[in-house]
């Protein structure tokens, strides 16, 4: 069994508003995602962002 960063997945209560759920339930659904996915996938694509904006500031 691999003990590398990508296969385990660290846990945490997330408080949402019911509008940003509801927002983010629509938007997984429209990309056939679970909600906790889209979730990783938006978190993602954030860090991606801001390390690739970082490198051109630089």
């Amino acid at each position: 069994m691999s003990d590398n960063k990508e296969n385990s997945k660290k846990q945490l209560l997330l408080r949402l508003s019911p509008t940003l759920w509801e927002e983010i339930n629509q938007w997984a659904e429209d990309d056939f995602r679970s909600i906790n996915g889209q979730i990783e996938f938006i978190l993602t694509e954030a860090v991606r962002r801001r390390k690739k904006s970082k490198k051109e500031n630089d």
